[in-house]
């Protein structure tokens, strides 16, 4: 049985590492708050003290956590992931990082005979349950190869965009599109219920419009409900804002719509939406108050 160490039992982590257990991988799992792995463990995990002690014995690693310092904690701290991953293993990190980071840890994997390969994900909650990720991945082509088993059990489709960084490249391009789309529902919102528009007709003929999309359908959808419990969290999306922009000012192109919707979100977040859905930028435009 392949034995799989997985990093980080969040939101997205916790159902990405139970698919892994139901394809019949043998998981190793660490998470800094050690409750969160209990339901694994009933699955049959193994709950390790350390990254470091999670790797032992396992041919592949999956990342999931916050951003550049936590993967920087994981991977390279005392007790890291490269403190103790033999030669030949394959790593799998799905957090969103900087190109900079990602590319930082894969010299550090392969100086130890390991790989390294950014694999971000597009999708939520909902798709990380269903085994509907997308993985967008940078690295080796023939760990990626390698890897295929363990993409197919927790997504439903796995594109290599090119050597280290790849992958994290083009995640950081894709939120700085979902955050902008984001915020343009919650802007076309704000005027239709102050316009007094019928919200099912307007629900109704927007998605069936030109700009109809995933995110149409479920944003709209937890505004008109009121609905701001989390599937991707407001202050991880400025995260990612803010990481976009410095990929954006490193290859030296304007990225002026991009900079007022990091801005927005920073709002919000210094509002405390921050731990809310990003449809709560709904909540900065409109200058509402959540309901308690």
């Amino acid at each position: 049985m392949t034995t799989v160490a997985f990093i980080g039992l969040g939101a997205m982590g916790a159902p990405m590492a139970s698919n892994l257990i139901d394809a019949g991988f043998a998981l190793r799992v660490y998470n800094r708050n050690a409750g969160k792995a209990a339901a694994l463990a009933e699955k049959g995990a193994t709950v390790c003290g350390s990254p470091a002690e999670a790797v032992q014995g396992a041919q592949f690693v999956v990342s999931m956590v916050a951003d550049d310092n936590a993967t920087r904690e994981v991977m390279l701290g005392a007790n890291g992931v490269m403190s103790a991953a033999a030669a030949g293993t394959i790593i799998v990190d799905s957090s969103t990082n900087t190109p900079a980071m990602a590319r930082e840890v894969a010299a550090a994997a392969k100086a130890r005979g390991a790989a390294y390969l950014d694999s971000p994900v597009s999708g939520s909650i909902a798709q990380a349950r269903g085994r509907e990720l997308v993985f967008m991945v940078g690295g080796d082509a023939a760990a990626f190869d390698k890897t295929q088993p363990l993409y197919k059990a927790m997504g439903r489709m796995t594109t290599r965009m090119g050597e280290s960084g790849a992958g994290a490249t083009i995640k950081l391009i894709n939120n700085m599109l979902s955050g902008t789309v984001n915020t343009a529902i919650a802007e076309a919102m704000s005027v239709a219920e102050a316009a007094g528009l019928d919200p099912d007709a307007t629900f109704a003929v927007l998605n069936e419009g030109a700009a109809a999309s995933r995110l149409t359908r479920t944003k709209m959808e937890k505004i008109r409900k009121r609905d701001f419990s989390p599937q991707f969290q407001l202050a991880l999306m400025e995260k990612d804002l803010r990481y976009f922009l410095a990929l954006a000012q490193e290859v030296d192109r304007p990225t002026p719509v991009a900079s007022i919707v990091r801005s927005q979100m920073q709002a919000a977040r210094r509002s405390d939406y921050g731990g809310l859905d990003v449809a709560a930028i709904f909540l900065q435009v409109t200058g509402e108050r959540p309901k308690s």
